[in-house]
């Protein structure tokens, strides 16, 4: 029997095969296969109209910025953690067509001991730039409040979530239903977007708990106690050999390692817009590779092969984890995006159409790959003349 993967021994998961078995028998909504669970239209009772309601957090990645902020007092890293917090629910939900009208609610856990008043104010603020920022982009999200509670008997550092909500007419919802003989556009995490402040690494929010530990140093394993699960294996602690404040040369210009580990995750929502505007239609399935990366797609392809034999190039930030960590390719297209964080499927001839608006927003896109029938769901992975097969 192998050893157990190095991202489930630091208490993660990247299937989150417990979490789906404990879910398994709930109502899965109007949809089964829809990327986010459809619900009635409850508070019109509208049989045309549903609602959808989605709830996400930055993840581990607040750890790092707790560090990176300890390290270097640069506050402007939590206005990234409230970016990545909001993303993860409003780019899952654009993959089933909400991309506008959407009411957004936070929950901030806190340990005030150690987050001091004036991260709690930026990650506030950020929220509204964020905001403001898709509203020149014709998208408007409606801020709700929400709850900061100080819990530092439970949260060591600190949590940063948000709950959305939006109605919309059932007719524009976007429904995974794969087609033999669909083509794959994948969309590029890294880069600097038209609507983006500086280069962005691609991270996302997902295998934050990985890239941290394989990256950094183990000085901050006694520098920073409360970053860390003390349940993990001493040895996959901050187990790298990165500081934060290291250079890496990344287009041409001089960036910090931790800086760009900690790249607020892209939002697609200007470009998912401007594409569901004019191809809504055409487009059979839209998949974010976050939980479970490349492999995410396979619970919404039943009797499909998924095959993608094309992908981005890999940024230079995953190919640091992957040389720090020793990490497998195998896992490292199940934990991270590396570089394609956001799929379409569609037809050829609207491919070219899409490709053709993300890089008027200066967003890489090309077709990654294509859609077979088959027995069971499953996904292939070319790279570097080796096939990655998941079923």
């Amino acid at each position: 029997m192998s050893d157990p993967k190095r991202y489930e021994l630091r208490g993660v998961s990247a299937s989150k095969s417990e979490v789906h078995n404990a879910i398994k028998n709930l109502d899965k909504g109007l949809f089964p296969l829809a990327f986010c669970k459809i619900l009635p239209d409850i508070a019109a009772n509208d049989p045309d109209f549903v609602n959808i309601m989605h709830a996400d957090t930055a993840g581990t990645k607040t750890s790092l910025a707790y560090i990176y902020w300890k390290e270097t007092g640069d506050l402007s890293v939590w206005e990234g953690i409230a970016q990545d917090s909001i993303v993860m629910n409003l780019d899952d939900m654009g993959c089933v067509g909400v991309v506008d009208q959407i009411l957004l609610s936070s929950t901030i856990g806190r340990n005030k001991n150690i987050i001091s008043g004036d991260v709690i104010a930026t990650l506030i603020q950020s929220t509204t730039t964020f905001v403001e920022m898709l509203k020149e982009h014709g998208i408007e999200i409606h801020l709700a409040g929400g709850e900061t509670a100080d819990v530092g008997d439970i949260v060591r550092t600190i949590d940063v979530g948000y709950t959305a909500f939006a109605r919309t007419a059932k007719k524009d919802l976007i429904i995974n239903d794969f087609k033999s003989g669909d083509v794959i556009v994948g969309f590029a995490s890294y880069g600097q977007s038209t609507y983006e402040n500086e280069y962005n690494g691609g991270m996302g929010s997902n295998g934050l708990t990985s890239a941290r530990h394989d990256v950094l140093n183990k000085e901050y394993l006694e520098k920073y106690p409360d970053s860390f699960d003390h349940n993990t294996p001493s040895d996959l602690i901050y187990s790298g050999t990165k500081k934060l404040t290291d250079k890496i040369e990344v287009g041409g210009q001089l960036i910090d390692i931790g800086k760009l580990i900690l790249s607020p995750t892209r939002t697609f929502l200007p470009l998912l817009k401007k594409v569901l505007d004019k191809h809504r239609s055409e487009i059979n399935g839209i998949i974010h590779n976050t939980g479970g990366a490349h492999t995410k797609v396979k619970k919404f392809a039943p009797g499909k092969k998924i095959i993608k034999n094309n992908l981005l190039p890999i940024p230079p930030l995953f190919k640091m984890i992957q040389e720090e960590s020793g990490t497998t390719m195998e896992e490292m297209f199940q934990v991270f995006n590396m570089g394609t964080r956001l799929e379409i499927y569609t037809d050829k001839a609207t491919a070219e159409s899409l490709i053709e608006i993300s890089k008027s927003y200066n967003i890489d896109a090309q077709i990654i790959g294509y859609v077979e029938t088959a027995d069971n769901a499953s996904v292939e992975v070319h790279h570097d003349g080796m096939k990655y097969v998941y079923a």
